[in-house]
């Protein structure tokens, strides 16, 4: 009587599980000889007190939430000072690793994983505490760009939350308590959540990729030199020296349609090698791109559309970039719902980003696939002396 196919599969199946035994056995005894890994990073920190807010300068950590709240109608400027106290308490709490004050569920505050809470105070907030004169002067929508097709769901705040750390859990409990703190003070307007590598998927000061594939920050201040130039602000006003302005732009990508773009017109759109994010005239990622170079039949190397030559050639001046990507599966249409979180931080906005992205949506190859559906300004106030609260020489 011939083998049935009943009985050549379960075979098979018995085979493999035989020699996958095996194998386990092989690498159980590889493993016992090599070096432990390293011990869990749940009690790193990072400080909240000091001359500037920390999720900033601090290295980009893998989640973030960011929440944007519209103040209540009876708001005012000693009703927001409370609020900022009481923010303020908790978040350095949090970031220690300790509870917050009416904290029930403590055993979650134990393990920050280099947690930071940033706040940042919108346009409006300034109207609302009497004092639109102490505005920075680029706290201020963005102007309209042409490739915007902005929605009021991602849009706008009279104050920013901006959560990061490399657990998810922490960071969904440091937002679940200071939501708690505004509750009698503001409602929700929005909330964005982004995630980038997990903590040790690469090597430290790796550039991270977007869900496009690409390295995505390369060309960032490093040094606290280049962050003194760019980022921080030197006033006026003078409440805000230290602080740094903030652009969110929430931008969808057609994942669908990159999806079927070749390798080399991916290159080509960004002007970056995919394989390691060096220019296409360079060796390494942070080679400078030559413009000027041309290939064998005359034509620019780096396009004259390439998201980099544009961006390099817009005007205006450096600023910080911290990506998060976002992926929410597919929308009612089967269309893949997924894109970044673009913050740009930078003393001014009006000199340093606002150039950049108008010469971006003048001509962009990215363009074509990307589309900026959000879109948010903060003016994040300088840190907080030790026993102090965030916002104090503006609302105190």
């Amino acid at each position: 009587m011939g083998i049935t196919r009943r009985q050549l599969l379960g075979g098979a199946a018995l085979g493999a599980g035989g020699a996958i035994v095996g194998a386990g056995a092989g690498v159980a005894g590889v493993n016992a000889a090599t070096p432990a890994p390293p011990g869990p990073t749940g009690g790193d920190t990072e400080p909240f007190y000091g001359t500037h807010q920390s999720g900033i300068a601090t290295p980009v950590q893998a989640h973030a939430a960011f929440t944007a709240f519209d103040l209540d109608a009876d708001a005012d400027r000693a009703s927001v000072a409370r609020l900022m106290r009481l923010l303020s308490d908790d978040a350095a709490r949090l970031m220690r690793g300790e509870p917050a004050l009416a904290d029930l569920d403590e055993e979650l505050a134990h393990a920050p994983s280099r947690l930071t809470i940033t706040f940042g105070f919108g346009p409006r907030l300034f109207d609302v505490i009497g004092r639109a004169d102490k505005r920075p002067s680029s706290c201020a929508p963005l102007p309209d760009f042409s490739i915007d097709a902005l929605q009021e769901r991602w849009s706008g705040g009279d104050l920013l939350i901006q959560i990061c750390g490399d657990d998810r859990v922490s960071v969904a409990h440091a937002r679940r308590m200071l939501w708690k703190d505004t509750e009698s003070f503001a409602t929700q307007r929005w909330l964005q959540q982004g995630f980038l590598d997990a903590r040790g998927t690469h090597e430290p000061g790796t550039t991270p990729r977007n869900l496009m594939g690409q390295v995505d920050g390369t060309v960032n201040p490093r040094t606290p030199e280049e962050f003194d130039e760019v980022v921080w602000s030197g006033g006026p006003p003078d409440w805000f020296v230290g602080g740094t302005m903030l652009a969110i732009r929430r931008i969808a990508m057609d994942l669908d349609t990159w999806d079927a773009v070749s390798r080399a017109d991916r290159e080509n759109t960004i002007g970056r090698r995919l394989t390691d994010g060096a220019p296409l005239t360079g060796d390494a990622e942070f080679d400078a791109p030559d413009l000027a170079a041309e290939g064998p039949d005359g034509a620019p190397v780096i396009s004259d559309f390439a998201h980099i030559r544009r961006a390099a050639t817009g005007g205006g001046a450096p600023f910080l970039r911290r990506g998060y990507n976002y992926d929410l599966g597919q929308d009612a249409s089967g269309r893949t719902d997924a894109g970044h979180i673009f913050t740009a931080y930078a003393a001014d906005l009006d000199t340093q980003f606002v150039p950049v992205q108008q010469t971006l949506a003048d001509l962009d190859l990215l363009n074509l696939w990307t589309t900026p559906i959000g879109s948010s300004v903060f003016a994040l106030p300088p840190g907080a002396p030790e026993g102090g609260w965030v916002g104090e020489g503006l609302l105190g």
